[in-house]
């Protein structure tokens, strides 16, 4: 739900879809580019997929699924996930297509961040007001050196199930199932807690509920007002660098409230004391997904409404695969998590097969390459996709391509690297006249010790200390926000550049350090 307002179970009465043909509204790249005309009323029969069904995706090939042990158990959840009511709200989901449209062209930054994967234990009050509130933090570092507006998205009331590239794990001699997310079995490395048991199905959705419920408040309630900027500093940033940055950026956003207070401005208006937050997660667990798609009473679409967005993953983006048979039929934005290992050619086929309607907003492409590949693979497939004049958002993830096995065995990840992938993004982009549209990263509001490094430097020695991941390495509030600044810093120079008046070589006073 985008929590800006009341929700119902009939779902709005959708908007009214602008027309994107070539001669109203153009990527502004500096290449000559034919876009793909794209019909000015999608209706109901414009976007339905020929044989396509919500289950239709039973009839492919299907990678990452766990094996149940009691079919029927199985689908008597199913079945009672079906009979509950959707976690969001198909009008929800148009409405975040459409701001991510606006990033697609320059006009909007995507931030989606949280957990590697929830977990059943650390779900509580505090760690999702903590999350979100970095996200607000971020948000506000991020417009102030964009002056554009940022989508924020969670990753977040859903983010449980993960792909795993070997369905078995070994230890002391020991071969037992993976660990494969909360919502299908235990972490503990014991027979039991590795059986796939249906019943988690359940208690991820009942997580979800409340996890939206919290989210909704704090989103709508105040809490997120931009009167309260100051006070949303987590206590163990407060007095640290990041947190000092964060204060001075929020004392000059309190300044600029007062004046327009004082110039008879109100306040109180709605823009002011709410935000707009979205949900998302890897479309991973189909039978889930599917128990939860509905159809819009008001345009006959199907949405899958466990999420407001979606995405496919490295390891099930196959053309002929169930997850891309399941997501070309549902109508909410769509993500594709793209490695150096991609073909052009092939995200060209993929993104005909998701969006063959090319319409804006509805493709957003996350890529996670490390910094070399970056330089090297993302210049040929941008370069395909403008050939091909498909509308995408590009959105960076330097976190996945980052992982590395530090001297004591856990896993983690190199502040320095991920910020050198978000250099590369932001470079390559430039060099290709195209747009930065976000970024997309694994991180709490907590304060782990789990990615290395940052200005407040974390060490291998370090990782014991407070590693709490049940999966991958997450940034912790502080290597957050130094990153936000970071990308707020890049995001800055190059509105300035575009900005009239501004020189090539003018002198740079922002305190704003940048990657």
């Amino acid at each position: 739900m985008a929590f800006t307002g009341t929700a119902h179970l009939a779902a709005p009465t959708p908007p009214t879809l602008r027309c994107f043909s070539p001669k109203l509204r153009r990527l502004p790249i500096t290449h000559t580019l034919k876009l793909r005309p794209v019909s000015a009323s999608l209706s109901s029969v414009d976007v339905r997929f020929p044989n396509w069904s919500p289950g239709s995706w039973k009839t492919k090939k299907a990678q990452q699924l766990p094996e149940y042990p009691d079919p029927v158990e199985l689908e008597s959840v199913l079945k009672t996930l079906e009979s509950f009511p959707p976690l969001v709200f198909a009008g929800e989901a148009r409405n975040l297509e459409e701001r991510l449209a606006d990033a697609a062209v320059g006009k909007a930054f995507l931030l989606q961040g949280g957990d590697c994967a929830e977990s059943f234990k650390e779900f509580n009050g505090t760690n999702i007001r903590d999350t979100f509130r970095v996200l607000l933090q971020m948000g506000v570092v991020l417009t102030f050196g964009a002056q554009m507006p940022v989508i924020k998205v969670g990753r977040m009331a859903g983010q449980f199930a993960k792909p795993r590239s070997d369905p078995f794990e070994v230890k002391d001699g020991v071969k037992l199932p993976s660990y494969r997310g909360d919502n299908i079995n235990g972490d503990a490395f014991d027979e039991k807690s590795r059986i796939p048991d249906p019943q988690r199905l359940i208690r991820a959705y009942l997580q979800s509920v409340g996890t939206l419920n919290l989210l909704r408040a704090f989103a709508t309630g105040g809490y997120a007002a931009m009167q309260r900027v100051s006070q949303w500093n987590l206590d163990f940033v407060q007095h640290r660098e990041q947190g000092d940055r964060y204060m001075e950026l929020a004392q000059r956003v309190d300044d600029a409230l007062g004046f327009m207070a004082a110039a008879g401005l109100t306040t109180d208006h709605p823009i002011m004391n709410t935000i707009e937050f979205w949900t998302s997660h890897e479309c991973l667990h189909l039978p889930y997904e599917q128990a939860l798609t509905r159809q819009d009473s008001t345009t006959g679409l199907f949405y899958d409404c466990s999420a407001h967005m979606l995405w496919v993953g490295e390891r099930t983006r196959q053309l002929d695969g169930a997850h891309v048979e399941f997501l070309r039929g549902i109508s909410n934005p769509l993500g594709i998590k793209v490695s150096d290992k991609m073909d052009p050619k092939e995200l060209v086929k993929l993104c005909d097969i998701l969006n063959p309607h090319n319409k804006p907003g509805r493709l957003t492409i996350i890529t996670r390459m490390g910094a070399d590949n970056m330089r090297i693979k993302l210049p040929l497939l941008i370069r395909a996709v403008r050939q091909a004049g498909l509308i995408v958002t590009w959105v960076s993830d330097p976190m996945h391509g980052n992982t590395i096995k530090a001297p004591c065995g856990l896993k983690t990840r190199s502040f320095d690297s991920i910020r050198s992938e978000l250099r590369a993004f932001f470079d390559v982009h430039d060099q290709e006249g195209s747009h930065p549209g976000g970024v997309h990263l694994e991180m709490t509001g907590q304060n782990v010790t789990e990615c290395i490094g940052g200005s407040k430097t974390v060490t291998f020695d370090d990782l014991n200390s407070r590693y709490h991941t049940h999966c991958d390495p997450r940034l912790n509030a502080s290597q957050s926000l130094e990153l936000a600044f970071a990308i707020a810093e890049r995001l800055r120079r190059k509105r300035m550049r575009s900005a009239s008046g501004f020189h090539k070589g003018q002198k740079d006073v922002s305190a704003i350090k940048e990657f």
